[in-house]
Formats: structure tokens, C-alpha cells, sequence
């Protein structure tokens, strides 16, 4: 996987189309969040249970990106996005599509590995720490926020 924030933006999409894990993709760390269209999560844990709960209740994603921005700032990025969601929910029986907006940020991995060995704390990770996981992104998400403009 490449090293940039965008490409592990547009990586985090494929993973979502192919209906793969996502909680990978994600800081595990308390201040980790991420709203969806209508559901928020605080801390890791909360936000790994319903990435997890999505993937076994909807199939058949598209995931299309209509003008990705991405700025990497040293150790974190901010990212933005339109993009094009559908799928189908399984418990409702039924095919969902919005024009959503997204934006975020995500921290270099390097710099939570790094962090988490100088103080030794430990408090950026828990014992199942994505600094653990060698072989996942380059960039984690600490924040993502999901909305559209369309009524529910």
C-alpha cells in the first residue's frame, strides 16, 4: 500500500466496495471518531463495532469519489471528498443511494509507533494497537465525518 494519506483514503473506498474490514483503517485510541449518516461513534472500540455491524448488514457498495483533496501536514492530513454511496441494506431489504460529503483527518503510523515507544505510555494504543499491525495503511484515521444534504 502506498505511503500517502490519499492514497490510504482511496484504499479505505476499495476495502468498503469489496466489503472487507475497515476498523484496520482506523487509530485505535479513545479520541477516534467517526459520524456516519445518522450515527455517531466515539472512541475505537465504538467505532470498530459499527464499521463491523455495516459490513454485516449491507452488500453490493459503490463508492464513487467526485473531487478527493488531501493535505498532508507532517504527521497528521485532512481530507475531503463527494462521493457517491449505495448499497444495499440487508435487514431492510432494500437499495439505499446519497451524495455525501466526507472529511477527516488521519495521523501517520510511524508517528503513533514512535509516540507510543518515546513515552512508553502507551496512551495513543490499547494492547490490539494499530501500531501492532505492520502491515496495515501508512495513515490511520482519527476522525471521519460522513453527511448529506439529502432528508432521511
Amino acid at each position: 500500500m502506498s505511503d500517502t494519506a490519499a492514497a490510504v483514503v482511496r484504499a479505505y473506498y476499495k476495502t468498503l466496495r469489496q466489503g472487507d474490514p475497515l476498523p484496520p483503517y482506523f487509530l485505535v485510541d479513545e479520541s477516534t471518531t467517526k459520524f456516519g449518516i445518522s450515527e455517531g461513534a466515539f472512541g475505537y472500540d465504538a467505532v470498530a463495532d459499527a464499521l463491523e455491524s455495516q459490513t454485516e448488514t449491507t452488500t453490493d457498495w459503490t463508492v464513487e469519489s467526485h473531487g478527493l483533496e488531501v493535505t498532508e501536514h507532517g504527521e497528521y492530513a485532512t481530507f475531503a471528498d463527494e462521493v457517491t454511496m449505495a448499497w444495499t441494506d440487508l435487514e431492510a431489504g432494500t437499495d439505499r443511494r446519497f451524495e455525501t460529503r466526507w472529511s477527516g483527518t488521519l495521523v501517520r503510523r510511524d508517528a503513533v509507533e514512535s509516540k507510543t515507544r518515546s513515552d512508553g505510555s502507551g496512551s495513543e494504543t490499547n494492547d490490539d494497537s494499530s501500531a501492532d499491525r505492520t502491515d496495515g495503511p501508512a495513515w490511520l484515521f482519527r476522525t471521519m465525518h460522513v453527511s448529506t444534504a439529502d432528508k432521511l
